[in-house]
């Protein structure tokens, strides 16, 4: 995900991290189920639940109402240092619907944007799945696809409803640090690939050593370490723009990190972990009428976004070769939309390919394979990976990087540069906080599986593909390599423009070279 190290909790006084364990609100878990998938149906998982990010609760001194954290500035009496601020301080349970806007209704999870409370207000949200009340469900993708509903019809310019994995200890780093009493169950240890150094509480200790409060956000700052790991963005997006991004790092995560390995201002591609991405965003590769409000995927609406990891050997202990994005709306498959730009092979997935000559047409830093490229990522996703759902604004860059022209100086037909429709003028917290307070975004109907099983589709299938044209796709069309082609339930291309195509099992095969 790009920047969300300003992604911060409440503008009220009681906005803290800490590592002991409260007992003045009762931590009590929405329940979210979801579902596994195979061939012969999917199973409903009962015990899941969601966490609160441990960044977002009111965390006061032992056995008291003082705050250890104040606005944007510790409180220097009892945080003099990291581990004297774990000592002295707990993390308190979490009012999920009253001061944070986060509701469950049934398999749905709604996520507010600004919410008003007795004490001020809360903006924006972070929430991971669990799979017990004490520990993280852990996903292994790998040969694997991962699906949901979501309607964003609620998120305008600015906004961010964003959907991803981070290489995160399933136990919150409980065992690693034994200062860390609160774990998982009170969403401690998170990490990502922009290596955030807003996140109060790393490895068990304050990061208040260094702390320098931030110019624009009342409650965030930065200390002298970030956190770290691997991060595959499945779903960043509001109503007008979306990508799907991975983003590998050189270390096994979560990874403490200081100075230059985190990415600096000054040196943003020196650190251990690919902060860009390989990122697909269908406006930004050339399709501005795939993705938006009354376009082919209708974000007027709720769709369901599928996302498939493909091995070599179409088995878990293959490597990673592809991630191909699928859309269901009305009952159809919609193929993702196709890059359409001379010089450039129409890719419609994520390959090494495409994200070396996506990164060499926009003239980008390759920062993804200097970072690992798809080995990396495949390293994430066959360590496990913390499924994390949030609602953000952005104090960095206005979100620009996912629905605007960024850079703002940059001719906007440039190849890449334009992202979305959104005017560089958008996506300033402060407007965004006063104008769009109700903003919401719903995440439902969440499933995991084998490659095919976790969609249907009932009407028609098809493709996108670009300029608006309909799902249905014409006599004879060709596929690109590594693009699916036939299996059980599927209505799109079955020709290979070259290549051959490849049965990898009864509902996915694919063009090879």
């Amino acid at each position: 995900m790009f920047p969300k190290s300003t992604l911060i909790a409440l503008a009220f006084a009681a906005t803290a991290f800490g590592q002991g364990v409260g007992t003045y609100q009762t931590e009590t878990h929405p329940s979210l189920p979801f579902q596994r998938c195979t061939s012969s149906g999917c199973t409903t998982v009962s015990s899941g639940q969601v966490v609160l990010d441990a960044n977002w609760r009111w965390v006061h001194v032992n056995n008291g109402y003082t705050n250890c954290y104040t606005g944007n500035s510790w409180n220097s009496t009892v945080c003099a240092d990291g581990k004297a601020c774990a000592a002295n301080c707990s993390v308190d349970g979490a009012d999920y619907s009253g001061t944070y806007g986060i509701t469950v209704s049934g398999n749905a999870l709604t996520l507010k944007f600004v919410t008003t409370n007795s004490s001020g207000k809360n903006v924006g949200s972070r929430v991971y799945l669990m799979s017990s009340d004490s520990r993280y469900e852990l996903f292994k993708l790998l040969n694997q696809e991962f699906t949901f509903d979501v309607d964003v019809s609620k998120l305008p310019c600015g906004l961010n409803g964003a959907v991803y994995f981070s290489e995160m200890d399933a136990d919150g780093g409980m065992a690693k640090y034994s200062s860390n009493k609160a774990g998982a169950k009170y969403g401690t240890g998170y990490c990502d690939s922009q290596c955030p150094k807003d996140i109060k509480f790393i490895n068990g200790e304050a990061n208040s050593v260094g702390w320098i409060p931030s110019e624009t956000d009342p409650n965030a700052g930065n200390g002298q370490y970030g956190t770290c790991c691997n991060e595959m963005d499945i779903w960043e997006a509001n109503s007008i723009s979306t990508a799907y991004t991975p983003h590998p790092c050189t270390k096994t995560g979560p990874y403490r990190c200081s100075g230059a390995e985190c990415n600096t201002p000054t040196d943003r591609y020196g650190g251990i972990c690919d902060p860009d991405g390989c990122d697909f965003n269908s406006y930004r590769m050339g399709d501005r009428e795939f993705y938006g409000p009354g376009k082919v995927v209708d974000t007027n609406k709720k769709f369901t976004i599928v996302t498939q990891f493909h091995t070599t050997d179409g088995t878990a202990n293959g490597r990673l070769k592809e991630i191909r994005r699928l859309y269901v709306q009305d009952g159809k498959v919609i193929q993702n939309s196709k890059v359409n730009f001379p010089g450039i092979d129409a890719y419609d997935s994520i390959t090494e390919q495409f994200c070396t000559d996506s990164r060499q047409l926009f003239g980008d830093f390759d920062s993804f394979a200097a970072k690992g490229g798809m080995p990396g990522m495949e390293a994430g996703l066959r360590n496990g990976m913390v499924l994390a759902l949030s609602i953000w604004d952005d104090h960095h860059a206005h979100m620009l990087w996912l629905d605007s022209t960024y850079p703002t100086d940059k001719d906007p037909e440039q190849p890449g540069i334009a992202r979305g429709s959104c005017p560089i003028t958008s996506g300033d917290p402060k407007d965004v906080e006063a104008n769009n307070a109700n903003a919401q975004v719903t995440y439902s109907n969440i499933k995991v599986g084998d490659i095919g099983t976790t969609y249907t589709n009932t009407g028609g299938g098809g493709g996108g593909g670009g300029s608006g044209t309909p799902t249905t796709p014409a006599p004879q069309p060709t596929q690109t390599v590594w693009g699916q082609c036939g299996g059980i339930g599927y209505n799109g291309p079955t020709q290979c423009g070259s290549g051959r195509c490849v049965k990898l099992n009864d509902w996915y095969s694919q063009c090879q070279p």
